[in-house]
């Protein structure tokens, strides 16, 4: 996956400000298996000043700097098995930060030779280095997917990677358009892919659970990985994303 500039997002690559100690970095896009995909990290400054990196965009020796100075990085984290490709630079550029493994992620980074040295596993509770402040899920079930959830609770901000896409239409090559609309992640209809949803075929009960437990979070805000993040009516959003399996 190599990344390439997009201005959608600009400035690229640099903080934005979300809310109280919660920041957004759009970086550029990369291909997937051949498909443009924009990308996005989060950052949580937790209370004693540590910084909580959610897939690490490619980084930039500007965007280090920066990202320095709202405090010490302290874990990189891989929210799912497919996002971990710049943990590893991250990693270098702070040796004193720890690598964070989603479920499944250690078998394909070796599988692709990517050099990430993961120094933990993400468990079903949060660790208590981030406890007080963000509550963490895992969403089981999928043959395919598996995607560890944030909540960060001061500022009612839900943080997902994969399990909502919502790509505007205008960035999109247009070649490619009609795959984007056939995996139903076309915004302002933005849900989880389609070959993805099909993938908990026989687990709908426990993605239910999962869901419900995200709405009963009550998020002011859900910020995504890929496409046009929802800046207000978290819940709803929630609810319209997730009708086929909330049914």
């Amino acid at each position: 996956m190599s990344p390439h500039a997009s201005p959608k997002y600009a400035p690229l690559n640099t903080s934005k400000q979300v809310d109280d100690n919660i920041w957004i970095v759009d970086g550029g896009k990369i291909n997937f298996y051949g498909l443009p995909f924009s990308t996005r990290m989060t950052i949580v400054r937790l209370g004693n000043g540590d910084l909580f990196v959610h897939s690490p965009v490619a980084p930039t020796p500007e965007l280090l700097e920066e990202v320095s100075q709202l405090g010490r990085v302290a874990h990189l984290v891989s929210p799912n098995w497919i996002h971990y490709a710049f943990i590893a630079e991250w990693a270098a550029a702070f040796p004193g930060a720890k690598c964070w493994a989603s479920p499944n992620v250690r078998n394909r980074a070796a599988k692709y030779s990517n050099h990430v040295q993961f120094d933990q596993d993400l468990d079903e509770r949060a660790d208590p280095a981030w406890a007080q402040e963000l509550e963490q899920l895992i969403v089981h079930g999928s043959t395919a997917h598996v995607e560890v959830v944030f909540f960060h609770t001061s500022s009612r901000t839900l943080i997902l990677t994969d399990l909502i896409e919502n790509f505007e239409i205008g960035e999109i090559p247009f070649l490619l358009r009609w795959l984007y609309h056939l995996g139903g992640i076309v915004h302002p209809k933005g849900a989880m892919p389609r070959d993805m949803r099909a993938s908990f075929a026989r687990s709908r009960p426990i993605l239910r659970d999962a869901v419900e437990t995200m709405i009963a979070w009550n998020p002011k805000r859900i910020i995504l990985s890929h496409g046009l993040w929802y800046r207000e009516n978290g819940v709803a959003e929630l609810k319209r994303a997730f009708k086929w399996v909330l049914k």
